[in-house]
């Protein structure tokens, strides 16, 4: 067994709602509510879940692009979450991102090479010379060419452009990328390419991955292990085999019997989940998911259930398996 990398403990997230001419806060919007999970060195761990469940939130604050309300991050034996400004600097050397948008997150004024040049001046390494001869380097493992070099973001399709923001992630010699749907807004022609390229490049670098995405077919093709959130909770941990072959939480079941299968004959039994996504300002008592679950009974209601491993290697928050609540 590898060693853990990162460990999450108690992770929160509020943001505060303020209204009327003194921004009185009113309330709190809980994007992210006491998440823990652990990542293990040159492993992927996929998490999934609907748009504003927190997946994204999760994974900017754990590089404190947002700052966590609550929660501990361990990071090579390091706590990031009480870390200096500076420090945190220094520490992103070993972290980086790839964003969702491959539009937004290059400097259109910037050529490619003074892009990926970037990280290597903030981060003091290496000579102008040196610089450039990795610039060039980066450029052909993520498959573009040296004169790509001296253009613009513009003139690159989507799919380059994540190229490139692959290459910038590379730069400094991470030992962990946080990719943030980083195909999503690709064709699907194109993502196929560029996951191909992320699992080649995981393999020929030992990188270790947290692959965010809605997609749950995505998720299938490049993750070791696959957490579920839903309203700002992890409802499921398990290995990527083990959840599609035995989902074992209503609403990852409900994910997964969403999911089109390419066979005019295939009948499915659809779980066709009720209601709308609560809001996250106002969550459920109780269990969060238990408005829209077939299954859910009175304890549902009043007990928040833990995530807990029910299986070897398969957690899961329900109090369906929970024997003491069953019993009740």
């Amino acid at each position: 067994m590898s060693d853990v990398l990162l460990q999450v403990d108690g992770l929160k997230k509020y943001f505060p709602i303020k209204k009327g001419i003194f921004a009185r806060e009113v309330g709190q919007v809980k994007a992210v509510d006491d998440i823990s999970f652990h990542v293990y060195e040159g492993e992927t761990l996929g998490i999934v879940g609907e748009s504003g469940c927190g997946k994204s939130t999760t994974g900017r604050m754990l590089m404190r692009l947002i700052e966590p309300t609550e929660g501990q991050v361990m990071f090579n034996g390091k706590n990031l979450t009480s870390l200096s400004a500076e420090e945190m600097r220094q520490a992103r050397r070993d972290i980086q991102m790839v964003f969702q948008d491959p539009y937004a997150s290059l400097n259109p004024r910037h050529t490619v090479a003074q892009i990926l040049e970037e990280p290597l001046i903030v981060h003091q390494i290496g000579t102008k010379a040196e610089r450039r001869k990795k610039v060039i380097e980066l450029l052909q493992i993520v498959g573009l060419s040296e004169y790509h070099a001296n253009r613009y973001p513009h003139q690159f399709s989507g799919g380059q452009r994540q190229r490139i923001g692959i290459a910038r992630a590379l730069m400094t010699n991470p030992k962990l990328i946080i990719a943030d749907e980083p195909v999503s807004a690709l064709d699907v022609s194109i993502q196929a390419q560029v996951l191909n390229l992320m699992q080649k490049l995981q393999q020929e670098l030992k990188l270790t991955y947290i692959f965010i995405a809605h997609d749950l077919g995505v998720v299938r093709h490049i993750s070791d292990r696959v957490g579920v959130m839903y309203l700002g909770k992890m409802v499921e941990l398990a290995t990527s085999e083990s959840l599609y072959e035995e989902p074992l939480h209503p609403y990852t079941q409900a994910l997964l019997a969403a999911v089109p299968v390419p066979d005019p004959d295939f009948v499915k039994e659809t779980k066709v989940l009720q209601g709308d996504i609560p809001s996250p300002s106002n969550p459920p008592s109780g269990c969060t998911f238990h408005t829209r679950c077939p299954f859910a009974k009175d304890a549902c209601r009043e007990l928040v259930p833990a995530l807990q491993e029910v299986r070897p290697g398969h957690s899961v928050a329900c109090h369906l398996y929970d024997d003491a609540v069953t019993m009740i």
